[in-house]
């Protein structure tokens, strides 16, 4: 694995990155082939956040771990990458009936045929007004939803808006 770490409010010390990589490193055993990962550690008002993303197989494995001690967090964030990918690595030995160790690069991703079925419950329809971002959290918080579609005045595009685990908001905007 490629990996880069970045710093967010806060001194990035050669040991940290040294105790980032080498808890990642447990990782390697998934992947032949060299993988971009991506690590971003920050601290908000005494909070240490970890952050993975790793792009494979045409899919992304992302996590996000909070913890009082950045070390801890890395610990966290390495096991339920561990997780995730495990589970992935299992569904996809599951469904093309392989008993064998593999490797994800040894694989395909799945076709059509292989996807997992998922069954639509419910659909909305609702006609989009153009309002601002401001105007869109507004109606998000008024409806109690942890998220809103809406068109976008200012860029006349449908975007969305969500609610973060921070409790801040986050802003989906198409890319065509």
């Amino acid at each position: 694995m490629k990996i880069s770490i970045y710093g967010k409010n806060m001194q990035l010390t050669d040991a940290l990155k040294d105790a980032t990589v080498k808890k990642l490193r447990r990782l390697d055993k998934f992947f032949q082939q060299d993988i971009e990962t991506k690590v971003v550690l920050s601290v908000e008002k005494k909070i240490h956040k970890v952050e993975v993303t790793i792009p494979f197989n045409g899919r992304i494995v992302r996590v996000e771990e909070y913890s009082d001690d950045m070390y801890n967090a890395i610990d966290e964030a390495v096991e339920s990458l561990e997780q995730q990918i495990r589970k992935y690595k299992t569904k996809l030995q599951d469904k093309r009936h392989i008993n064998e160790s593999i490797k994800f690069e040894n694989i395909e991703p799945l076709d059509d045929e292989y996807t997992e079925e998922f069954k639509v419950v419910k659909t909305k329809r609702f006609a989009i007004k153009p309002m601002n971002i401001e105007e869109a959290i507004l109606q998000m918080d008024l409806l109690k939803h942890n998220f809103f579609v809406f068109l976008n005045a200012d860029t006349e595009e449908v975007n969305v808006v969500y609610k973060r685990k921070d409790y801040n908001y986050g802003l989906i905007e198409p890319e065509l």
